[in-house]
């Protein structure tokens, strides 16, 4: 039985323990969320600050993490204050979700139920395909990108580095959306979207250019062993199991 550490107690969070509920080899054993003051076990789970997962991760061998939050910037931050290596982090893919063989999952990712992941695709660290999600063949999901409930990749596609793409948004097969850009719900993406904008629309179109200014830098703080950008063929295959 491995046991599971989520850290966020939101609604993403909800989701990802039904999730945990549905497999029997796991158990949550600690939700942090810094609305909890101090580290505390009641009906053994623990409860605390996200800061307890030091403390944890260092006392149980088996422990595994799981940062369980939507919002890219918000799960790459805990990331990188954590400094856990990224076997840590455990990957979790729904019972009801399919993934191919020949694709590659990273450390920390979370595939959640009815989603699909096609054959050449990889997906990276602590990256999210949610409900539904289809992340067609040969497409790279960068690592802290998220691809929203009903949302499709065809094939080819790469989503940059936390990147997200809305509910029910649509990418034609080989664009590429940029570092850190949105593509709102809906939308209907026929062009390459560059890093850090926002679209929306049928043809998705630029609405709103994002701040630029982070107080990470996740392409000089990642470790070595975390991937983001390889296609599946070039890696030896991750178990997501």
């Amino acid at each position: 039985m491995m046991h599971i550490a989520l850290i966020g107690g939101g609604g993403h969070s909800k989701v990802i323990q039904d999730m945990i509920q549905a497999r029997n080899d796991l158990t949550v054993a600690a939700i942090l969320d810094d609305k909890y003051p101090s580290l505390e076990l009641e009906n053994g789970v623990y409860t605390g600050p996200v800061s307890s997962a030091l403390s944890l991760a260092g006392g149980m061998d088996r422990l595994r993490f799981v940062i369980a939050i939507g919002d890219n910037r918000t799960r790459c931050a805990i990331a990188m204050r954590l400094g856990l290596r990224p076997d840590r982090y455990m990957t979790l893919v729904h019972p009801r979700a399919y993934v191919s063989p020949r694709s590659v999952i990273g450390h920390g990712a979370v595939i959640l139920a009815n989603a699909v992941v096609n054959a050449g695709a990889a997906v990276g660290d602590q990256a999210i395909v949610n409900t539904g999600a289809i992340v067609e063949h040969d497409c790279i999901v960068s690592g802290y990108a998220h691809i929203a409930p009903s949302a499709t990749l065809t094939g080819g596609v790469k989503a940059g580095t936390g990147a997200f793409v809305g509910a029910g948004a649509a990418v034609i097969p080989g664009k590429t959306i940029g570092d850190w850009a949105t593509v709102g719900a809906g939308a209907t993406v026929i062009h390459d979207i560059p890093p850090r904008t926002t679209v929306v629309g049928a043809p998705a179109r630029i609405v709103k250019y994002n701040e630029t200014g982070d107080d990470f830098d996740v392409e000089a703080d990642r470790p070595e062993t975390n991937f983001f950008v390889q296609p599946a063929y070039e890696r030896q295959r991750k178990s997501v199991y």
